[in-house]
């Protein structure tokens, strides 16, 4: 009966294209990672495609290098359908499953809130590339969060002078207006304090659009988009809400090539679904676009020609999603690779891992030899700072592929980490936590 079981189990996880194979390894001899991640439900575009990059990274590991320094990756997904309660239910599952729990990345602001208390109490770092709670990026407060490579403050900042460069410098923003368009929710409103600071200090107006998930009717708001005449469109959606948008922009006849989107907001199933009136189209992204990477082309060589690849659809190979997932793997890899320098080559626990994770620094020399030079920005995380770059670069959708039109864009560095502090060191006085002394850590 047992056997029936285990076997109609497996015929389960194989239609549904997972894999549960390194699950089954003992994993007292793993690195283990739960997944708290989504498939299915309103952003299972992001989901599908991004878990498959991570995972197909963690088996060239296994695969290619036999681990990392002979410790395998093990990993299990749990579905969360990007529902904050059910987020949290899968990490109270998953904890448990291994004593050597890597870090959790769960793809969502809102799972992010629910998370951070219990992670820190668990002492398993949760790892929120480009989104969560931007305040976290203050290691002193936040040790076990860690937002990298950029955070939605620092986004804002890259974004609004990406805008200033079209214009020909920041100064020709004064008297510009620009309409915020954004999901209406903890993600959405992250943005508002400094779209609103930046709009005082070089004199452009923003006018807030708030869009109720999912987002899949949009009228009113483009409505309101037309007759208020903005100059730009800033799109911060993500999932079904962003082709939607796309579309509610052409049908009032807003320029495509006047809209900037959000890193979630700037995928390829974003724009097939809307076709001809996405062309023109611009948004934001951390990694590079396309399968060209020789980071890629091994998980291809390695993987997909051995017919061992995570993702069903091949041709997202390299797709936006699917590339931000393989830069979380090599996050992942690496900051358990920096910590094995300290506590030995042996499977590590959460606790060991942060620490990795925290004196991680994946400058171009240790980028260009894991085959990703030019796919992400150099990270370099410290005590106090848990982002690293800030940067983003920006691409525009020509009607049928992704093109990157601009170089590495810096945050406004400064005033970002001044109001990250002025956010944590509130959060920590309401808290009762004592920030940490940064000068004794090592």
């Amino acid at each position: 009966m047992k056997t029936s079981m285990r076997g109609a189990l497996a015929a389960l996880i194989a239609a549904a294209g997972l894999q549960a194979a390194p699950a089954a390894i003992a994993q007292e001899k793993t690195q283990f990672v739960p997944i708290v991640g989504y498939r299915i439900g309103p952003l299972a575009s992001i989901g599908q495609t991004f878990y498959s990059g991570m995972i197909d990274y963690f088996n060239l590991i296994n695969e290619k290098d036999g681990g990392i320094n002979g410790v395998k990756l093990s990993w299990e997904e749990c579905e969360t359908e990007y529902n904050n309660a059910k987020g949290v239910e899968c990490y109270e599952r998953l904890k448990g499953k291994s004593p050597y729990v890597t870090n959790v990345q769960p793809m969502s602001t809102g799972i992010t809130y629910g998370l951070l208390e219990r992670s820190a109490a668990d002492r398993i770092p949760l790892v929120t590339i480009g989104y969560g709670r931007t305040d976290a990026s203050d290691g002193r407060v936040f040790p076990y969060v860690f937002p990298m490579i950029t955070n939605y403050w620092s986004m804002t900042t890259d974004i609004v002078k990406f805008i200033g460069q079209r214009e020909g410098g920041m100064d020709k923003l004064s008297g510009k207006k620009i309409a915020y368009v954004f999901h209406d929710s903890a993600f959405g409103k992250e943005a508002i304090p400094i779209l609103q600071d930046m709009g005082a200090r070089y004199g452009f107006q923003i006018d807030l659009v708030p869009v109720a998930p999912p987002g899949l009717e949009q009228q009113s708001q483009w409505l309101q988009v037309r007759q208020n005449k903005p100059d730009y469109v800033i799109l911060w959606t993500a999932g079904v809400m962003t082709p939607s948008a796309i579309s509610g922009a052409a049908k009032v006849g807003f320029p495509r090539d006047r809209m900037v989107g959000i890193t979630w907001a700037g995928s390829e199933e974003d724009t097939t679904g809307p076709g001809p009136a996405a062309k023109g189209y611009i948004a934001a992204n951390y990694t590079g676009v396309g399968a060209g990477f020789p980071v890629v082309q091994a998980i291809v060589e390695q993987l997909y020609k051995k017919d061992k690849g995570n993702l069903a659809n091949k041709g997202l190979v390299g797709a936006t999603y699917y590339n931000r997932g393989v830069a979380a793997g090599i996050i992942t890899v690496e900051g358990v690779r920096k910590a094995q320098e300290k506590y030995g080559k042996k499977p590590l626990t959460g606790e060991q891992v942060r620490w990795g994770l925290e004196n991680l620094n994946l400058d171009e020399k240790r980028l260009k030899a894991l085959g990703a030079e030019g796919f992400m920005p150099p990270v370099k995380i410290t005590c106090a700072d848990h982002e690293g770059s800030g940067m983003l670069r920006f691409q525009q959708w020509d009607g049928a592929k992704w093109v990157t039109i601009s170089d590495w864009i810096e945050p406004e560095r400064a005033r970002v980490r001044a109001k990250i502090e002025a956010s944590s060191t509130a959060y920590a006085k309401e808290k009762g936590i004592t920030l940490r002394d940064c000068s004794k850590e090592n």
